[in-house]
């Protein structure tokens, strides 16, 4: 009898606590306790950086080419060599070009013997006042177009404007050319003048300035970080894809630079605007510019908020919408948390640790 009444009473209490089990679960008061980290969410004046990409240019480049047409008949340099100001870098074969110098140097000594003969002859009068004047006038035009040749024949040549290295070479030997076409691509290394040239969406564009700085990356030098500085703005969209040209002034801080090497730019605009940030660490379940942050309520429970984000700066959020009353948010142990979640703070739980470790 003793025992049958003491497997009641076991049973009973059993029953008893799963009952009372059912029930908390029922009222979502029993759940799980997450160990959590708080920080203050803090306002700063901030700017959203604009980022771009593209080639790495000189300042002083120069596309060379002959005054005049002709055949190239020697080219004196190859790509990558080094040259000083003056130097003979091409010319142009001189056959004809000399002929058209003879021709006009005839022509111009003839138009002076018309003229002498025709001034003796007025003397005499048996000229006229307008045929001295005729002649004085062709005498004048074959002068200058002797001055002409010659100047084309000092111009069917071409020598480096500084100091330099040569890029590229567009053209070869024994390839006829026009006036002005390109045949060598120079650049001037006597100066540091680097330009990154990118392509910005209109939205940033108005935010930029001539001025701004810039954090630029090197792919060349990926553990290095050059400054630079907004050189110019265009003042119209491109045709080919509808972006808006900017060009961002490089300091190479003594490294070697050649053009085309491929850079990033993180552009600074000069207008700041006060934001709410947090950590990145404390959003959850983000898309877009929507995200979520947990925020600790009274009785060690926790509220999940939505979010706006207006941009993110390395590790921090600039936060648009969505903490203007919030004073804290959840960061280590965010991501084990449920709208139903009880918290325990990380701090207190060290200092009871230590406290118990003391004693």
């Amino acid at each position: 009898m003793k025992k049958n009444m003491i497997l009641f009473s076991l049973c009973l209490l059993v029953a008893l606590a799963a009952c009372e089990e059912d029930t908390s679960q029922a009222d979502g008061s029993a759940t799980h306790e997450v160990t959590v980290k708080t920080v203050p969410v803090e306002q700063k004046a901030l700017t959203l950086p604009v980022f771009s990409s593209g080639l790495l240019t000189s300042d002083t480049e120069a596309m060379l080419s002959f005054k005049i047409g002709g055949i190239i008949q020697r080219i004196y340099v190859e790509e990558g060599q080094s040259v000083q100001r003056g130097q003979l870098l091409a010319t142009l074969d001189l056959t004809e070009i000399n002929a058209q110098v003879i021709q006009a140097q005839n022509s111009a000594d003839k138009a002076k013997r018309d003229l002498k003969r025709i001034k003796n002859l007025y003397k005499d009068e048996a000229a006229t006042l307008e045929n001295v004047q005729d002649l004085t006038t062709a005498a004048n035009v074959a002068t200058e177009g002797l001055r002409i040749a010659r100047f084309n024949q000092r111009f069917a040549e071409i020598r480096a404007v500084s100091n330099g290295k040569i890029v590229r070479k567009i053209k070869n030997e024994g390839e006829l050319v026009t006036p002005g076409t390109p045949i060598l691509y120079m650049n001037d290394t006597s100066q540091d003048q680097w330009r990154l040239e990118v392509g910005v969406a209109d939205r940033d564009w108005a935010r930029i300035t001539e001025g701004d700085s810039a954090i630029v990356s090197v792919d060349a030098y990926p553990d290095e970080v050059f400054t630079g500085k907004v050189a110019q703005l265009a003042q119209g969209a491109d045709p080919s894809n509808g972006a808006y040209k900017i060009e961002v002034q490089v300091f190479p801080q003594e490294k070697k630079f050649a053009t085309g090497l491929f850079a990033e730019a993180k552009i600074l605009p000069s207008g700041n605007k006060r934001y709410h940030t947090i950590p990145l660490r404390a959003l959850v379940d983000g898309y877009g510019k929507r995200a979520f942050v947990f925020v600790p309520t009274d009785n060690n429970k926790v509220k999940k908020i939505p979010i706006e984000v207006a941009f993110m700066l390395e590790n921090e959020v600039a936060v648009k919408k969505g903490l203007e009353n919030v004073k804290e948010v959840i960061t280590d142990g965010a991501g084990y948390l449920t709208e139903i979640s009880r918290i325990k703070m990380w701090e207190k739980d060290t200092e009871n640790l230590s406290k118990t470790t003391a004693n």
